[in-house]
């Protein structure tokens, strides 16, 4: 189904990240109409110029709909429910592209939905949070149709610095769930040996300085640096969330036969932390846990550290 060159764009979901890859759309030029269900949300890219529909229905005439929202259940309600964009009859977008970060299961029952109203669906999750989009470092993995793909690449390519498409299907989705079962791996083992290194003297930034001009650091590894050593929890991204991509990541490992026993270990640690109470947090506050398990209490060391994701 083709598309103009200029395409009319939805947007449902204006929370932080949506909010931040709206924007990109609106400067880019393009003609974008917002739908979040607290309206106040969207008011500052109302200011930059879109457009604000009641429900996400009324987007249903226009070329491409996005949606970022939080849980399958959001999904569902926006896209199939009583005013969701499909449920108009003989009316629906073109191109529906959904970058919430849910289950293959959920993503098919939509994509099946969006198929019967003849509008292609795209699943494109990202990999990345408010400051990675500022950077422009905002990575996205997107399974479907591929000519459907290479309609909206334009689009996508705006959000960040890489657009890969993986193949058919709700593949993007798996791709997506074992990224950040993998984040929260590498995050536990950062804490670990961070925590490590400061039981034996080392200060936090000192070891961590090292590690990220290593072979081993990472843009992850110094991104993380500034919260780590000074303690600052901002979320990004809590406990609460990346324990529900462990269940649907050993979820699918135990559907396609892959041991994973080190993913395994770390859900229980995720887990724990948000038994200890953590819940709006950012992850990163597994080192909290780590060092208290330790016997260790931490300070902030109070000291700048780059980031990597500084706005050139």
């Amino acid at each position: 189904m083709t598309i103009s060159a200029k395409p009319s764009i939805g947007w449902i979901g204006t929370g932080r990240m949506g909010f931040q890859l709206a924007t990109k759309l609106l400067d880019a030029g393009y003609d974008v109409t917002v739908y979040n269900r607290t309206k106040a949300k969207a008011e500052p890219l109302i200011a930059k110029g879109a457009k604000f529909a009641a429900t996400p229905a009324e987007l249903a005439g226009l070329d491409v709909v996005f949606i970022m929202v939080s849980a399958p259940k959001d999904l569902e309600e926006v896209t199939i429910g009583e005013h969701g964009v499909l449920s108009i009859a003989g009316k629906a977008p073109k191109i529906l592209v959904d970058s919430s970060t849910v289950s293959a299961e959920v993503s098919l029952k939509i994509r099946i939905a969006a198929k019967e109203k003849n509008c292609e669906f795209l699943a494109a999750p990202v990999s990345g949070n408010p400051a990675v989009i500022a950077a422009g470092k905002l990575t996205v993995a997107v399974s479907g149709p591929e000519e459907t793909y290479n309609e909206v690449k334009p689009l996508l390519a705006l959000f960040g610095r890489g657009v890969t498409y993986v193949g058919e299907g709700e593949i993007a989705r798996l791709v997506k769930i074992a990224h950040n079962v993998f984040l929260g791996i590498v995050t536990q083992a950062l804490t670990e040996i961070t925590t490590l290194a400061e039981a034996g003297g080392v200060p936090r930034h000192a070891f961590l300085e090292f590690l990220n001009d290593s072979v081993m650091g990472s843009t992850f590894t110094r991104y993380k640096t500034p919260g780590l050593v000074n303690l600052d929890w901002t979320p990004t991204f809590t406990l609460p969330l990346l324990f529900k991509d462990f269940t649907l990541g050993l979820d699918a490992a135990h559907e396609l036969h892959v041991p994973m026993p080190i993913s395994s270990m770390t859900a229980q640690i995720v887990e724990s932390g948000i038994g200890a109470g953590y819940v709006e947090e950012d992850f990163s506050i597994l080192l909290v846990e780590q060092a208290r398990r330790a016997g260790m209490t931490l300070k902030s060391e109070n000291v700048k550290v780059p980031s990597g994701l500084e706005v050139e």
